[in-house]
């Protein structure tokens, strides 16, 4: 699992894609969400610009659209941090 930490209230679900590498453009990140490929605590998400909070887990569909499983597990989002790998 990738743990990505913040130091503010919430980050937007594009955006924690970018951060965690998991695209490299906000339009990838928009294209992989709008085609239900994320879910946040278990649940589809196609809203990119879901705040997305601390304690919160992000997963991703691999094998679509250049997304390999090497690259995406789960990603849990924890405070008072920044990122860390």
């Amino acid at each position: 699992m990738l743990e990505i930490k913040i130091n503010t209230e919430f980050i937007r679900l594009d955006a924690l894609m970018k951060l965690a590498g998991l695209v490299s453009m906000g339009g990838e990140a928009k294209h992989f969400i709008q085609d239900g490929q994320v879910k946040l605590n278990g649940e589809t998400c196609v809203q990119r610009s879901k705040k997305i909070r601390p304690g919160d887990i992000v997963g991703a569909l691999t094998g679509e659209n250049g997304i390999s499983g090497d690259q995406v597990g789960k990603i849990h989002v924890s405070d008072n941090w920044s990122y860390n790998s």
